[in-house]
């Protein structure tokens, strides 16, 4: 029989009653986070298990030939810190945790759990003689494991040698409903990666790689190690449900995506761009900032254009376009509209509005099948496009008239294949919305390009040197475009940086990523990790090829 050893972030006995069904699980230690501390001393306890023996009448573990530790019950603290209102260390507004008093369990608590395990036949105590897996509930939740939970990781586990397990599982909310998750591959390395609730790893590369973790990490313990798992052990989904959680973070998709830029987590992003740029590193994919100065073409006849694909957005098109034809600037520009076949009264808003304004050009694409990223493609490659194309969405605003000049006002000033500006959110009568300003200030030049790819996002609006795009392609779809060509550029290219406001991102109901199905959800998490997956492969040729010079 296997054995596990179990650690959870919070006490919970419905959690602890669920585990006790599991006669494999072995101990079950109560953690107040997920710190390269933590994960050290997890590492310490499994490691111990290996000259721990159980005794089947008490059912106490014996660690080591200490004599106070011959008392130690299976349900265990590591500290005696408190657990508040943070999960894996992001700060949420709308979510509270009661402070939990990790307190030494006295004999009393232990007598509760005297019986964890029991059966009427003990097995043989050799089989209980060391932990080979560590189970580790990452996040809060009430629990339901289903009878077949640790059969099916451990059968799995043994008979493919997977070393890292997840699954997926039944979501209690309203209502129950699967929540499938997405394989993890090589550019799954966001730290908000969604393992569901718990992951099973094999206690040996556990500890190899905790022990590996020499800088001390309040909050990046857990993502570093399965980073560097991941560098030699394929991280296993098994597409099953095989346990029942009610999630306490509720917010919609539209409302979490914007959680590692608020500012209350900073501290949070600092730690994970250290950890993850140790994982470049080593993994071969880090880049230094070697990048070479662009010398831009002088033969266009307009500097810039902005470009606006849109598609049934009758209700603010206007503004938009109103928006971009006000901006003063010493350079000529022009309006570039990309009607993707709207229905809604769109194209004859357009119609009307290109008979008055010689700046505004309205183009209709002969191809039905194109996304956003199509309709950019064709609009770069319009023989009326600028030096510089710059983004505005058809349900978004400049913050004000200079906008368009400071952002190609960048490009000369770094000489730069891209421009990212900074962006406030505000609700669809412009009143500003948490988390408010959204300036990426964690791009610093020297490192921003590779943290790059760790997170979901770059800002916006962004711009970019129009006979670069032309040469890159930009994938035809309506999610990740952007992404794509943030991080594929900064890999080769300069970025410019502007981060004071000059965008206003509305956010209402009508948006694309408002509020995403699972499905839909996934569908897109696990397209911007493949596009990181080829970036990273990408890195790692450049880097070879250089080091082969």
């Amino acid at each position: 029989m296997k054995s596990i050893a179990c650690f959870i972030p919070f006490d919970d006995e419905r959690i602890i009653n669920s585990l006790k069904k599991f006669p494999e699980i072995k101990s079950v230690t109560v953690i107040d986070d997920f710190s390269s501390e933590t994960m050290r001393e997890i590492a310490n306890r499994v490691r111990e298990s290996d000259s721990t023996h159980i005794d089947p009448l008490t059912d106490k573990q014996s660690i080591g030939s200490n004599p106070a530790d011959t008392e130690r019950p299976h349900t265990d603290s590591l500290s005696t810190k408190t657990m508040a209102d943070s999960i894996e260390g992001i700060h949420v507004d709308s979510l509270t945790i009661d402070s939990l008093s990790m307190k030494e369990k006295t004999d009393s608590n232990v007598n509760s759990h005297d019986d964890f395990n029991q059966s009427a036949t003990p097995p043989p105590l050799a089989l209980y003689s060391r932990n080979e897996y560590v189970l580790l509930l990452l996040k809060p939740a009430e629990i339901e494991l289903h009878s077949n939970f640790l059969q099916r990781y451990l059968s799995v586990a043994q008979t493919t040698d997977a070393k890292f397990l997840y699954s997926d599982y039944i979501e209690k909310k309203d209502q129950i409903s699967k929540h499938p998750l997405i394989d993890y591959q090589e550019g799954s390395v966001r730290d908000d990666f969604d393992f569901g609730y718990f992951v099973l790893i094999d206690k040996d590369v556990f500890i190899r790689a905790a022990e590996s973790i020499k800088d001390d990490y309040k909050f990046a313990g857990f993502y570093l190690i399965r980073l560097l798992i991941s560098l030699d052990y394929e991280l296993t989904r098994i597409p099953e449900f095989l346990y029942t959680a009610s999630e306490i973070d509720t917010r919609l998709s539209g409302e979490k995506q914007f959680d590692y830029v608020n500012p209350r987590n900073r501290d949070y992003q600092i730690e994970m761009e250290k950890a993850f740029t140790q994982y470049l590193k080593k993994s071969g994919a880090f880049l230094f900032p070697d990048f070479q100065d662009i010398d831009f073409d002088p033969s266009f006849e307009i500097e810039a254009s902005v470009i606006i694909p849109v598609k049934n957005r009758v209700n603010t098109i206007k503004d938009a376009i109103d928006s971009a034809l006000s901006q003063k600037c010493d350079f000529n520009y022009n309006v570039i509209v990309v009607d993707n076949y709207s229905i809604d009264g769109t194209t004859k808003l357009l119609e009307e509005y290109n008979k008055s304004n010689s700046k505004l050009i309205h183009l209709i694409p002969e191809e039905k099948n194109l996304e956003i990223g199509g309709c950019w493609n064709y609009a770069v490659n319009h023989k009326l496009c600028g030096k510089f194309a710059v983004q505005l969405d058809s349900d978004d605003l400049y913050n004000n008239e200079n906008a368009l000049q400071k952002i190609i006002d960048k490009f000369y000033q770094a000489k730069c294949g891209m421009v990212i500006g900074s962006y406030l959110m505000t609700n669809f009568d412009l009143k500003e919305l948490p988390p408010g300003l959204i300036d990426h200030k964690e791009w610093s030049d020297d490192n921003g390009f590779n943290n790059a790819l760790r997170i979901n996002g770059l800002g916006a609006p962004r711009a970019f040197y129009t006979p670069l795009l032309r040469k890159l392609g930009i994938p035809n779809v309506s999610y990740g475009e952007d992404y794509f060509l943030g991080i594929t550029i900064s890999g080769s290219y300069k970025i410019g940086r502007i981060f004071e406001p000059v965008y206003l991102c509305r956010r209402w109901e009508g948006n694309s990523d408002a509020a995403l199905d699972i499905i839909s959800l996934n569908r897109n998490n696990y397209y911007k990790d493949k596009l990181r997956t080829f970036e990273l492969r990408k890195r790692k040729i450049t880097n070879g090829n250089k080091r082969s010079n």
